[in-house]
């Protein structure tokens, strides 16, 4: 054999065994012998029919279900309607907000974007009656809201990933920096403060822009109304004072017509 064609078998099994080094890698989980399920390929779960197991690597029941889920994954790779994945909640913390991972080990069925949550066996026989039976569609999907491709549940994951980065800084505070546990908590504490009152602040200049306050003004009269009420009460002050020129004036007719009275009876006794 001539040196080219040896140099060309050389690269091509170079090459097929590097794909291989590859996809052992990049796909299978471990002893779990699925497809590594993480925050870069979730999506793929969005299409066709999945099921997706999310343990942890210190949890004991994980543990006891290491063997029955790598045999339902080999049982898969003969049937090409279902797909089967793993995910390690310790090192993709954001697919466990997003999914609302709350008990280990959780598994879901995936059909074409509908999400349900499995409660069945846990053992071989019982995930592949499971699957070929089509017991899945006795099963509630999971509400949109709670949806691990809605806005929100992106939201959470987020928040998850943010609280894993600040795990590993207060590990890092302390095993290199030689910082004690209270003051990194001390630090994150005064962080939480300056970074809660900056965005409060924020929020109070995006709602007055939004909605700027009302200045409630007090009614001003015109001063034709004050000329008006001013020309009301000079007259109500006339009439008032004629009423007192008519009774005095009467209370002197009165007087009068008594003296006059009182002198006719004194003529007449004279």
């Amino acid at each position: 054999m001539s040196i080219l064609p040896r140099a060309v078998l050389l690269l091509a099994i170079g090459s097929l065994f590097l794909l291989a080094v590859v996809a052992a890698t990049a796909t299978v989980g471990g002893d779990h012998g699925s497809m590594v399920l993480d925050e870069s390929n979730w999506t793929n779960v969005l299409n066709g029919e999945w099921m997706v197991l999310f343990y942890a690597p210190w949890c004991p029941a994980c543990k006891s279900l290491e063997p029955e889920w790598r045999e339902f994954a080999k049982w898969s790779e003969g049937h090409a309607t279902i797909s089967v994945a793993s995910t390690d909640i310790t090192i993709s913390p954001g697919l466990t907000g997003r999914f609302i991972v709350t008990t280990l080990p959780t598994i879901f069925h995936v059909k074409n974007g509908l999400f349900r949550y499995y409660k069945m066996g846990r053992d071989k026989d019982s995930m592949i009656s499971f699957i070929k039976e089509r017991k899945w569609e006795q099963l509630e999907t999971i509400s949109t809201w709670k949806a691990p491709n809605s806005i929100q549940m992106s939201l959470v994951a987020q928040f998850f990933k943010l609280s894993q980065k600040v795990r590993i800084l207060h590990s890092t505070l302390m095993a290199e920096y030689g910082l004690p546990t209270w003051g990194s908590y001390l630090i994150f504490a005064i962080a939480t403060i300056f970074v809660g009152a900056i965005l409060g602040l924020m929020l109070v200049c995006i709602i007055d822009l939004v909605y700027p306050p009302s200045h409630h003004k007090m009614p001003i009269k015109n001063r034709k109304d004050e000329n008006c009420d001013s020309g009301q009460e000079s007259d109500d002050d006339e009439l008032v004072k004629d009423e007192l020129l008519d009774d005095q004036a009467s209370g002197e007719s009165t007087d009068n017509e008594r003296s006059v009275r009182n002198r006719r009876k004194i003529r007449k006794t004279d």
